[in-house]
């Protein structure tokens, strides 16, 4: 009987492969088509913000925040906003409180329609990802109207928001929101989520238990697609979101493993839903009029200290560690986000996967690569 003998071989996945969401290089040691392991090798994106920080006044760092998720500027904007804010005991007006959570939201939803259908795209499904970005330019028109920015927004200030609503905005918003609760998510599940073929490429893939979703920090969805109920919206709430009712969908194994690649994808279904809830109560609580800005000094210095606040962003927990000397600049600032936690599982996730599988782990972390590299 002959006996075969097989040899590992080392492959590059990027660092330029569409299915890597950026500039990330995956090194990949398989045998055939099997993986021993998957090691993701990062540092091509660095930018070096946290430095620039440093170096900028406190107001002038705000459009940077842009590029720490390009799909969620408004919600990394209101992480550093809030963070000042508590470290220099500045009060929000309400309106402005209001208007950051409906841009957050609305955020949300737009960096989910893209995750959903990049990951679908990942795995050779077109026209889902033409529907998700179809949807996704009336995010785009509503934040145009709101700010004049359709990507990198720099919408929310220090001490409060740039501008006030536009007329009919709430009109078109609610619009909006009901097109995706009641009709769009209802067509997207009908023509992927309970596809045949896109679940099976899904389930019992890239399984984390709840135990390991815990041990490598993973936050957000990927946390929560390991049935963790951990959200920081309601577990240590900010702004109003105290004042809003909402659930946190967490994985349960809807087709398979609990904690597989397809109950991440759900998740983010899901919260869609949720965004759509919390965006229509703050639009009904919301001021009809109100200062949209508390009026700063311009030489703006917070006093000394340290401060450390956590947001929800649509990847996850974003933190931002601030320390302040008493000066014009930050004396440093750090920022920890979610795609960069959940780099470190890939190598484990990944052994015993075919190459093919690997694509659909990274898809259903839903990385941005800026967020990983900053």
């Amino acid at each position: 009987m002959a006996h075969f003998l097989t040899e590992e071989m080392i492959l590059n996945m990027g660092p330029h492969h569409p299915s890597t969401h950026g500039v990330l290089r995956f090194i990949l040691q398989t045998d055939g088509e099997m993986m021993r392991r998957a090691v993701p090798d990062i540092g091509f994106l660095h930018r070096g913000i946290e430095k620039i920080a440093e170096l900028v006044p406190y107001q002038s760092f705000m459009p940077f925040t842009d590029r720490i998720d390009y799909l969620a500027s408004a919600c990394c904007n209101l992480g550093y906003a809030v963070t000042v804010e508590r470290l220099a005991g500045i009060e929000i007006p309400e309106k402005a409180d209001y208007l950051r959570i409906i841009a957050a939201e609305l955020t949300r939803i737009g960096s989910h329609l893209i995750g959903l259908g990049a990951l679908l795209l990942d795995l050779g499904a077109v026209t889902p990802f033409v529907h998700a970005l179809r949807e996704r330019e009336t995010f785009n028109d509503l934040m145009e109207a709101l700010c004049g920015a359709r990507l990198t927004h720099n919408y929310v200030r220090i001490g409060g928001v740039s501008h006030d609503e536009p007329p009919s905005f709430r009109e078109k918003t609610r619009k909006f929101i009901d097109h995706i609760e009641n009709e769009f998510i209802d067509e997207f599940n009908e023509l992927a989520s309970f596809n045949t073929i896109f679940i099976n490429r899904m389930v019992n893939v890239g399984v984390i238990s709840p135990e390991q979703a815990i041990e490598h920090c993973l936050v957000g969805p990927n946390l929560r697609g390991s049935g963790v109920k951990y959200d920081v919206r309601k577990n240590d709430p900010y702004s109003i979101y105290d004042r809003l009712d909402f659930d946190v969908p967490v994985g349960h194994g809807k087709f398979g493993t609990l904690g597989d690649c397809y109950d991440r994808y759900w998740v983010r279904v899901e919260e869609v839903r949720e965004s759509c809830r919390i965006i229509r109560q703050a639009l009904d609580q919301m001021p009809e009029s109100g200062a949209i800005r508390t009026k700063l000094t311009r030489a703006f210095k917070p006093p000394k200290g340290e401060i450390y606040v956590r947001t929800e962003c649509p990847r996850g927990e974003m933190g931002f560690y601030l320390i302040s000397d008493g000066g014009a600049s930050p004396y440093r600032l750090k920022i920890r986000t979610g795609s960069f936690t959940s780099m470190a599982i890939i190598s484990e996730v990944s052994q015993g996967v075919m190459v093919a599988d690997l694509v659909a782990i990274i898809g259903s972390f839903d990385i941005v690569a800026p967020e990983v590299d900053r």
